[in-house]
């Protein structure tokens, strides 16, 4: 019981990002793992590419 009065208090100490700053985190996070993505399709296929040619 006094863990959970404690977590209890060490949350109300906690700075929450507002509504706006968390769907723009959550833009940034998702537009910069589709690019990552792309990135590393275009380098697999691009290797595929290669090996096939030396096969």
């Amino acid at each position: 019981m006094n863990y959970l009065q404690n977590v209890r208090a060490e949350m109300k100490h906690v700075s929450w990002p507002s509504r706006n700053k968390t769907i723009v985190y959550t833009a940034v996070v998702i537009v910069v793992s589709f690019g990552i993505a792309a990135y590393l399709g275009i380098l697999d296929f691009g290797f595929s590419q290669v090996i096939q040619r030396i096969i």
